[in-house]
């Protein structure tokens, strides 16, 4: 971080049970070797004795974390992580969001948020202008997050203070609730929803008018310069700027990787109907930008049909896992299914991926029909929706996840999940190096701890830190080291923390850090502290009782498609994470880094 300043004054400690709030200094040599956001976090929860603890007591620490480049003119570095051990997954936890709630914390004067225990009644904090407070949000309970966002800047009386919530979903333990703010933004996945819920903090609220300091301001303005130029200049981003990110889902679908029909079929003519074009032509009211970001991915939208004239999103995840997972067409009906899920505060891939269990499990005869389960159903899905973020009915079990609900029925292989985490919207038949960045994601399976779509399709080439695009069905150990380097690039990425849309040349990166904290730091330097990460990350899990059995895919990932754009391709895991293992440094037999790698990153005070 920055030199500790008035602005700038570490993290804010708050003990839920006591009611005790207190100013914490960040160590700044655990700072330069995580670089913050979800690295530095994952120290700090690593320094705790987390073996035994569980995900939902009292004593499981929840996160917020910016990093160094938040709440500073870099472009997209906007972003908040939130973190804990997941009460989804029993192991690390974490989740980013982007919106304005990050920079505005820093701001208000902290680095980030640490919250213990819990409280006897709901409350709210706010912090403004470095002044801390916890309320009672008894009045708040039971409030979706849009109403909750807006209550609290009522009482607030400033419009302007942006505000990190839960909604139903995450009152009721759903254990893949979100963290929402910013209207719909969402910090999604593993649950953190459910740990805010489980500490009866229902919302934090934060305003401030510092500056965030720089070690080199004019230099980091030429940073500044040469990143818009290159986003001006990459086409990725135009054409996310153009479409959001929907605007992959006829991509995806040409290459197979878009999964369809709980993973089980290659090929779709309902895809074309979900398009981003068509969002684009038929229900985009505008585009919408998170803290000085030009590309504004975001998408304001219309469902008319429901009575909505203006509501957030659907992106290419929620348009995959609520609709061409479930095959549902009706893009105005998935547009609504992705609004509920913001207003009760759910991860929407896992929320897809859940109910499209369900389906298959009453395809085969293993569900009740009469639960109203169908593939191509938009009511039920939005009838689901709700009793999963009520905890209603059926949606009880659906809100433990798919995973303990292929458990209840007695087939646990047709859960699409690595360590209990549902898998993405991005196939690895489809590119085979995402094989083995699921497998070995430390939050259980994901897509944004390493892109390796974005490698293969020539998005992203980092020829100075080997991470070059190839053949997207190659499973050699090469394309496993791939697959590891990019893991750790991203890993720096989400400690940083900037938008994964926004990839200005390694050097730039750096430079803009450098100026940013007065830190000497390379390309290959953030390359090494993205390896650091990723190991400490793999520690934790390997604390938690997660070794390297779940190293693995689900059966249906494992199955080759007769159509679509996978030509049939099933990825060689085997090979992938032999190659994966040898790039970060650990043992191939016990899955944890090896002694000479726990002295290289400085691991071994957190074994």
């Amino acid at each position: 971080m920055a030199t500790p300043s008035a602005a700038v004054r570490g993290v804010l400690r708050v003990d839920l049970t006591d009611r005790s709030i207190r100013d914490e200094p960040i160590d700044s040599a655990l700072a330069h070797a995580t670089l913050g956001g979800s690295g530095l976090a994952a120290a700090m929860i690593a320094s705790e004795p987390i073996e035994r603890v569980d995900p939902l007591g009292p004593s499981n620490p929840l996160i917020l974390m910016t990093g160094p480049l938040v709440g500073t003119p870099m472009p997209s570095a906007g972003r908040l992580s939130v973190c804990a051990l997941s009460p989804l997954t029993g192991g690390w936890g974490e989740s980013n969001t982007g919106g304005f709630f990050g920079p505005e914390l820093r701001f208000a004067g902290y680095d980030g948020i640490v919250a213990t225990g819990v409280a006897d009644r709901p409350v709210w904090l706010s912090i403004v202008d470095g002044e801390a407070h916890l309320h009672d949000a008894t009045a708040l309970a039971g409030l979706d997050t849009y109403q909750t966002q807006q209550a609290i800047r009522n009482a607030l009386g400033d419009e302007a203070a942006r505000v990190t919530c839960i909604g139903i979903a995450g009152e009721r333990l759903v254990r893949y609730a979100a963290v929402m703010n910013d209207h719909g933004r969402a910090a999604g996945r593993t649950g953190m929803g459910a740990v805010m819920g489980a500490k009866r903090l229902k919302a934090i609220a934060v305003r401030g008018r510092a500056a965030v300091p720089l070690a080199d301001p004019d230099n980091f303005d030429v940073c500044v310069r040469a990143t818009l130029e290159h986003t001006e200049n990459d086409i990725a981003a135009q054409a996310i700027r153009m479409a959001g990110t929907a605007g992959y889902l006829d991509m995806a679908a040409m290459y197979g990787d878009l999964p369809i029909r709980h993973f089980r079929r290659g090929d779709w003519p309902g895809a074309e109907r979900l398009s981003g074009v068509r969002m684009t032509e038929e229900f985009l009211v505008r585009g919408r930008a998170c803290y000085r970001c030009p590309i504004a991915c975001g998408r304001e939208t219309r469902a008319p049909s429901y009575g909505l004239s203006r509501v957030d999103g659907p992106e290419y995840e929620t348009l995959g896992a609520l609709g061409a997972l479930l095959e549902i067409d009706d893009l105005e009906a998935v547009i609504y299914a992705g609004h509920l899920c913001n207003a009760y505060g759910l991860d929407t891939i896992s929320t897809g991926v859940t109910i499209a269990l369900a389906c298959e499990l009453a395809d085969r005869g293993l569900l009740d029909a009469d639960a109203g389960f169908r593939f191509g159903d938009a009511e039920a899905l939005h009838r689901t929706i709700e009793r999963i973020a009520r905890r209603e009915g059926i949606g009880d079990l659906l809100a433990d996840g798919s995973a303990a609900t292929a458990e209840q029925y007695g087939v646990p292989d047709l859960a699409a999940t690595v360590r209990r985490l549902e898998v993405p919207m991005h196939d690895p038949r489809a590119f085979a190096g995402m094989a083995a960045v699921y497998a070995l994601s430390p939050r259980g399976a994901c897509h944004m701890q390493g892109d390796m779509y974005s490698v293969d399709t020539g998005q992203i080439a980092l020829h100075d830190l080997g991470v070059l695009p190839g053949d997207r069905f190659d499973s050699s150990d090469s394309k496993g080291r791939t697959a590891a380097r990019q893991m750790a690039w991203r890993a720096a990425y989400n400690a940083l923390i900037l938008c994964q849309f926004q990839d200005p040349p390694p050097e730039v990166l750096a430079a803009a850090i450098a100026t940013a904290t007065g830190w000497d730091v390379s390309p290959s330097d953030l390359m090494e502290v993205g390896r650091r990460i990723v190991s400490l990350k793999r520690l934790i899990n390997l604390r938690r009782g997660l070794g390297p059995d779940g190293d693995t895919l689900p059966e249906s990932l494992r199955t080759p498609l007769d159509d679509g754009g996978t030509l049939g391709n099933v990825p060689d895991l085997d090979r992938l994470l032999a190659g994966a293992y040898d790039e970060l440094g650990w043992d191939p037999t016990t899955g944890a880094p090896t002694e000479r790698a726990i002295d290289r990153f400085g691991l071994r005070s957190f074994l």
